[in-house]
């Protein structure tokens, strides 16, 4: 399984890759891409690979995107605690989902803190409306960025949460291991 830094380097060759192919259809006017859209692609390819990548549910030790979070790495503690690594963190649509899930129930309880004790501080709100052409390229951006994780860990879509590859097959021996104990 690749490191945490040669993930965000093929995150990076693969966005340069789309970025320049995107910047040649555009000019060739074979697509329109706002400057607005490629800048939500960017934002949030940026975040899912460098702040909120699945090797979080390793937060207890020393991970790349937990270290980018610097004081705030700690945060991601209880995250790692309730996901296994490479369990349910790293599925295809759900382990891109939780992380969100807790970036947004940390946001919730920070405003629930800050109205509790200033109820008369105003909570951000979302603009409106929200319309496809801007949420489209953030969802595309934060799932293909955690999608190119997957493929280099041997995460298989196609088969829901088996793995393939040499790490799959000794961790199915071990299972078989210890079945032989029971």
């Amino acid at each position: 399984m690749p490191s945490g830094r040669v993930h965000n380097l093929i995150n990076i060759a693969v966005y340069s890759a789309v970025a320049a192919a995107g910047l040649a259809a555009t000019t060739q006017k074979l697509i329109l891409i706002t400057p607005a859209q490629a800048a939500s692609f960017t934002l949030a390819y940026a975040a899912g690979t460098f702040l909120l990548s699945p090797d979080l549910d390793l937060a207890e030790g020393k991970v790349d995107s937990k270290r980018h979070w610097g004081l705030l790495g700690v945060l991601w503690v209880p995250y790692g605690m309730v996901f296994s690594h490479r369990g349910l963190s790293h599925t295809w649509l759900l382990g891109p989902l939780t992380r969100l899930a807790y970036v947004g129930l940390i946001l919730l309880m920070v405003f629930g803190l800050l109205h509790y004790f200033w109820p008369a501080l105003g909570l951000p709100r979302l603009p409106q409306p929200i319309n496809v052409k801007f949420v489209l390229p953030v969802v595309l951006g934060y799932y293909v960025s955690q999608w190119l994780h997957l493929i280099a860990d041997g995460v298989r879509p196609d088969h829901g949460m088996k793995r393939s590859g040499k790490h799959f097959k000794k961790l199915q021996g071990r299972g078989r291991r210890l079945a032989k104990w029971k």
